[in-house]
């Protein structure tokens, strides 16, 4: 597949600010290796800025590993989690933002799920769903649907929701094996009765957007079963709806990228001892074998 060539055919002229700012709520104490991993591939796949929204304690250890991502400290709880005391601040910082990612290693800490749920009720930039953010809606389905009504922000901006099925079966009550027997069907569905598009991960990821598209992925590999390869995705995500893709492009574009970036590093690394950097160390290698 090859990558539009708004990705990387770009003016001599360009600054950081042409290509987007991702702002990332993620992380909680004893979780933040998942919000380095997000703010690590969104700069590896291009976006101009990525600003990192955390409990306010683990601020200092986590900018010793993400050198280029800005931090944003926030109210948290007595448990390391986000408060729901920091939504001012971060609906101020939405303002300055083009992409919300949220939801990669918050807990499922009450509090944090409250905040969860206010802050994507109210995001009026491209938004994208992952991981704990995603937990937050089990049981507020109805909620979640009425929510949601107020955008796209105009027809291709929907927000997108990564589950695994793990997690989509939460959503809906059902066994997970209900899930795996039949993604596409659960993806489209989901995609339009919410209005939003869907990335269902695992074997043969499938996206679907609420008009019927879907897109059936052939990339990856059995290695990338481990522990923080959903996070890099969503950070990959976020950084091509910053540089202006359209949700379902941004979804499809993205798989594919991780998915290659995943058999490389396999090739490299075996698919025994592959781990989540490990693919963002190989995104440069996926997109240069994506474009002319």
């Amino acid at each position: 597949m090859q990558l539009p060539q708004q990705l990387y055919k770009r003016k001599e002229d360009s600054h950081k600010n042409d290509f987007g700012h991702v702002f990332i709520l993620a992380g909680s104490l004893g979780m933040t290796g998942a919000a380095i991993l997000a703010a690590k591939s969104a700069l590896r796949c291009g976006a101009g800025l990525v600003t990192l929204g955390l409990p306010e304690s683990l601020v200092r250890a986590v900018a010793s590993h993400t050198v280029e991502v800005m931090m944003l400290p926030l109210a948290e709880t007595s448990d390391g989690t986000l408060s729901k005391t920091a939504f001012d601040k971060i609906k101020e910082f939405l303002e300055k933002s083009d992409v919300l990612l949220i939801g990669p290693g918050l807990s499922q800490n009450i509090q944090t799920q409250e905040l969860i749920r206010k802050t994507i009720f109210e995001s009026r930039v491209k938004t994208l769903i992952d991981a704990d953010a995603i937990n937050a809606w089990a049981g507020f389905l109805d909620k979640f649907k009425v929510g949601i009504s107020c955008l796209p922000l105009d027809k291709t901006d929907f927000r997108i929701i990564t589950p695994h099925p793990g997690e989509m079966a939460r959503l809906l009550d059902v066994s997970p094996k209900n899930i795996q027997n039949k993604k596409r069907e659960v993806a489209r569905n989901f995609a339009k009765e919410y209005n939003l598009v869907v990335v269902l991960k695992g074997y043969q990821t499938v996206v679907a957007d609420p008009a019927g598209s879907i897109y059936v992925n052939k990339t990856g590999n059995s290695g990338m079963s481990t522990a923080g390869c959903g996070d890099v995705l969503s950070g990959i995500i976020a950084a091509l709806l910053a540089q202006g893709l359209n949700s379902f492009d941004a979804a499809k574009y993205g798989v594919y990228l991780h998915g290659l970036a995943g058999d490389l590093a396999a090739q490299e690394k075996t698919q025994l001892a592959l781990i989540a950097s490990d693919i963002i160390d190989c995104i440069p290698a996926a997109i240069k074998k994506s474009i002319k």
